[in-house]
């Protein structure tokens, strides 16, 4: 699963207009490169840059590029609940599949709190919704304790874990059961994360590879270490690289390198650094993107 940028005008500027016929090409890409479900407005979609009327916007129009050919799962996440519900009602409204919500940042709630909060929005509005715990970006951890107690909610269908934390997978799923989605938010150590026991990925390097990525969680799924190993091994400087800067700067830059999406980021975030470049192309050469 694809967690898509949101593509821009070419420029850097706090109102840089958003680019439809870009993100129109994007998803037909991923269409036609296996990708399995695509999360509009996540993190990779700067969902914290684009206001909230902007927002659902971006996943009305998405879904209507789709028009149903793989789910879409929209970032409707927010460290106000009110606003979590207004988003994540939002997307319901426009046809989305489901929602990823992901752990309130900044204010730094307790793991009540994080209940709370998840619990809310859920009895709220009636639409499959997946926690997303990414403490690197929010300062807030989710504990395997908390997820389980989120479980029990009929509309909490799983979890994007970004931790990294291999050892939490078996903890999460001991708590939440089989039928409870365990999905990798960290790219660099999905293909283990799979092995173990988790369900998939919704990934940043599958923005540039999203053949690739498909093929290495496939095998992963059917426990072909090997073979999934043989890929992975592929992408793991996108995995590491796709991050020398602050995430979406450097998959955006290979996007545009790649000829898919202008030069166009938001304010705060800023366009790649010249130093950047290299280790970059590096990588694109090593998962034969050029």
């Amino acid at each position: 699963m694809v967690a898509i940028v949101t593509p821009m005008q070419s420029g850097v500027a706090a109102d840089t207009s958003l680019d439809h016929e870009g993100m129109e090409r994007l998803v037909e890409f991923h269409i036609s490169n296996g990708t399995d479900a695509i999360i509009a407005v996540g993190t990779t979609g700067e969902s914290a840059t684009l206001d909230e009327k902007e927002h659902c916007d971006q996943i009305r129009r998405v879904v209507g590029m789709v028009r149903g050919r793989v789910p879409v799962i929209a970032g409707t996440g927010a460290n106000s609940t009110t606003e979590a519900i207004q988003l994540t009602r939002c997307a319901k409204d426009v046809g989305a599949d489901a929602c990823l919500l992901v752990t309130p940042y900044y204010n730094k709630p307790t793991q009540e709190g994080l209940y709370l909060h998840h619990k809310a929005v859920a009895e709220a509005v009636a639409i499959p919704q997946i926690l997303y715990n990414v403490p690197g970006r929010t300062a807030c951890d989710m504990l395997p304790e908390t997820v389980g107690r989120l479980a029990a909610v009929e509309n909490i269908i799983g979890i994007k874990e970004a931790t990294g934390d291999l050892g939490r997978i078996a903890e999460i799923r001991d708590l939440c059961g089989r039928d409870f989605m365990l999905v990798s938010g960290d790219d660099a150590t999905t293909r283990e994360f799979i092995l173990q026991g988790g369900d998939g990925v919704i990934s940043v390097t599958a923005n540039v590879a999203p053949g690739a990525m498909h093929d290495m969680c496939m095998l992963a799924l059917k426990g072909d270490a090997e073979g999934a190993g043989r890929i992975d091994k592929t992408l793991a400087g996108l995995h590491k690289n796709l991050f020398i800067e602050s995430n979406p700067i450097p998959v955006k830059w290979v996007l545009h390198r790649m000829g898919l999406i202008q030069a166009g980021i938001r304010l705060p975030l800023t366009w790649l650094s010249e130093q950047s470049e290299g280790p970059l192309l590096e990588s694109m050469k090593q998962a034969n993107l050029i």
